[in-house]
């Protein structure tokens, strides 16, 4: 298996109000942290956006993704998808989802049980209350086999969320392993705190 990891940085940051993946943690810009542990585990990383040594992103996540297909090393075999967003996946994280990949998956995502109640609302009224037995939250980095990857992406234009969902669409199975809960992405301002004080817990520093 030759793997590589796209990361993603080319988002706007609206909801965030500003580059998310630029803000800080421990002195390190937030797409350092993913990229720096890619690296310390061997994998070559496509880094998708407007940073050092990044390819060009697109309009939409999609089309992101897609650049950084285009500029992988042509052994690549299997692929991580991350967005640079989420800058504190571990490497026990990392190695759940390439040991699915080694095994036989065609497509790996880690997610964690959804802990909230759910509710579906119309119109500013509550309609139902959805049992969350069997719902979770998706996290990155997610892994696919390169070749099913590039094919979804031919079968169809549809704007996703995440590349799982064009797997899911074409009736492919998709594998799920264990998130982690710190793994959490940067969309507000309170959630570069908390990655802040995750970072102080861990005991991390710059370098």
């Amino acid at each position: 298996m030759k793997l590589a990891a796209i990361v993603l940085a080319a988002g706007s940051g609206s909801r965030f109000g500003g580059a998310k993946h630029d803000v800080l943690l421990a002195g390190r810009p937030a797409w350092r942290w993913s990229t720096d542990l890619f690296d310390e585990m061997g994998i070559p990383v496509i880094l998708v956006g407007p940073l050092p040594g990044g390819v060009g992103g697109g309009e939409r996540r999609r089309d992101s993704v897609a650049a950084g297909l285009d500029a992988v090393p042509p052994i690549t075999t299997h692929v991580l998808v991350h967005d640079a967003a989420r800058p504190l996946i571990s490497r026990p994280l990392v190695e759940r989802i390439v040991g699915a990949l080694e095994q036989g998956a065609a497509a790996v995502i880690p997610a964690v049980p959804v802990t909230d109640t759910v509710k579906r609302v119309v119109e500013g009224v509550v309609v139902e209350t959805i049992d969350r037995t069997e719902l979770v939250s998706v996290q990155t980095p997610q892994g696919f086999a390169i070749a099913l990857l590039r094919r979804v992406h031919e079968q169809t234009d549809d704007d996703v969320t995440d590349d799982a969902a064009l797997v899911e669409a074409a009736g492919i199975p998709v594998k799920v392993v264990a998130g982690d809960p710190e793994n959490r992405k940067i969309t507000y301002r309170a959630d570069h705190y908390i990655a802040e004080a995750t970072v102080r817990l861990r005991g991390e520093t710059d370098g």
